[in-house]
């Protein structure tokens, strides 16, 4: 992880940790090093933003910032992040910017780059871009006259990316009722012409934005309201969609919870049927749900789990040629069709299987069957954390709830990559003994090393 851009890109609250200042300098050093990759040209950059207050800010400072060193900027608008990662290619770009803090609450914000290609920026540039601005290791440039960079802006963009999934979709959504949980965010602007388009009726929820609003109470990491409104209305189905629109989760007809374990299940299994699964094999991640990993097994599909954060899953699938992976989260990502993960993609896809089958999703999310699963955080010293991995109480005590589970459950405890946490994660088919399990193993690592 660099020092600037995590594993999701540059990450804070706006105007105190990610400032316009920030923002600026990452617009000029990005320009700079793009720069040398077009052997000198002026680069064509897209900015695209989520509906969060300080986005317009960060907007205009990060087009000030690459005008200022020669690029040429096109405006997206209020987009979800895949769409950048989309119209990169299809403009000719040669990176996107997508202004956004994703699930997280309307102060922060964040700055992801994407490259040409429609992948996130190679950790080799990000680190050049963070040294010029962390280390002054080169000093910006300040051209004049016809040199800077100008700006447009891509009427088009929304309709460019709606008319993308559309061709993506085998079977229209006709006759479908389903209700659409925007979450205040970027598919505010496309998930209602989506879907309309396919041939769904579509019930609108958490769909205007007002600046503060986006993730607040609503969308795939507060799924209450929709659950409710499916039920209410007896609809088919509905859908949920962070703030910037790059997860899906899905509440079935009965108001139960579809997660992206879910649906990577239903759209693995379907693919797999007709031969579109490359090597037959879906990636999950080690917090994969031990139910999904027994489906995958059951089912003759082979599983592969990469290391936490969709990052890992990319890697895993580029990597070894694999077609569908994702988290639990709803962060899945279709290969043959995108370069990141899609919610609206991957409502499209859900949905047009459901529709094909004339099956309720009630009926066949029954071809997986979720374990119970408890998470307990354990606070621990920067001392301790550094000497978990080689206390032998602590290596005890797993190996002992190991052999207790068997084959029924299994323990995952692993050190928190941005926190001063060890996260114990138990599964298993006995809720009552993994919650036992779960909270002794909490109290030996406290004791130890808390």
């Amino acid at each position: 992880m660099g020092r600037l851009f995590g594993t999701d890109g540059a990450r804070g609250v706006a105007n105190s940790e990610l400032t316009v200042e920030l923002a600026v300098n990452i617009g000029r050093a990005a320009a700079m090093v793009l720069t040398e990759q077009t052997s000198g040209r002026h680069p064509k950059i897209l900015i695209g933003k989520d509906t969060r207050l300080s986005s317009d800010m960060l907007e205009g400072a990060l087009t000030a910032g690459l005008c200022s060193v020669g690029a040429d900027v096109t405006i997206l608008g209020a987009v979800p992040t895949p769409t950048v990662a989309y119209l990169v290619r299809k403009y000719n770009a040669d990176a996107g910017f997508m202004i956004s803090a994703s699930h997280n609450p309307f102060e922060f914000n964040g700055i992801k780059i994407f490259a040409s290609t429609g992948y996130k920026l190679p950790d080799a540039l990000e680190e050049e871009i963070e040294s010029i601005i962390l280390d002054n290791s080169k000093p910006y440039p300040q051209p004049t006259g016809a040199e800077l960079g100008h700006v447009t802006y891509a009427e088009n963009a929304v309709e460019d990316y709606i008319s993308y999934i559309i061709d993506t979709v085998p079977t229209r959504l006709d006759g479908m009722n389903i209700a659409i949980d925007c979450s205040n965010g970027s598919s505010s602007v496309s998930a209602e012409k989506l879907f309309t388009r396919l041939g769904a009726q579509c019930h609108m929820l958490s769909d205007k934005p007002d600046g503060i609003n986006i993730n607040d109470n609503c969308g795939s990491t507060h799924m209450e309201n929709l659950q409710k409104f499916v039920v209410e209305n007896k609809l088919d189905l509905g859908v949920a969609f962070d703030g910037d629109a790059d997860r899906c989760l899905a509440v079935d007809d009965n108001g139960e919870m579809i997660d992206g374990d879910f649906i990577m299940a239903i759209c693995a299994l379907d693919a797999s049927s007709r031969g579109k699964l490359n090597k037959n094999t879906v990636v999950g991640t080690v917090m994969s749900n031990l139910g999904f990993t027994k489906f995958c097994k059951d089912n003759g599909l082979g599983f592969y789990a990469a290391n936490v954060g969709d990052r890992y899953v990319l890697e895993t699938m580029l990597r070894d040629g694999y077609s569908i992976g994702g988290e639990q989260s709803g962060h899945v990502i279709f290969l043959d069709y995108a370069t990141t993960g899609d919610g609206q993609l991957t409502a499209a896809q859900l949905l047009s299987i459901i529709n094909r089958r004339n099956a309720k999703l009630s009926s066949i999310s029954t071809l997986m069957t979720r374990y119970p699963q408890v998470l307990v955080n354990v606070k621990v010293t920067a001392e301790g954390k550094a000497k978990y991995a080689e206390d032998e109480e602590i290596k005890k005590k797993i190996a002992a709830v190991e052999k207790e589970l068997g084959d029924e459950g299994r323990i995952l405890v692993r050190l928190s990559g941005t926190e001063p946490l060890v996260r114990v994660m138990l599964e298993g088919a006995d809720e009552a003994l993994i919650n036992r399990l779960a909270n002794e193993t909490a109290d030996v690592i406290k004791n130890r090393i808390g």
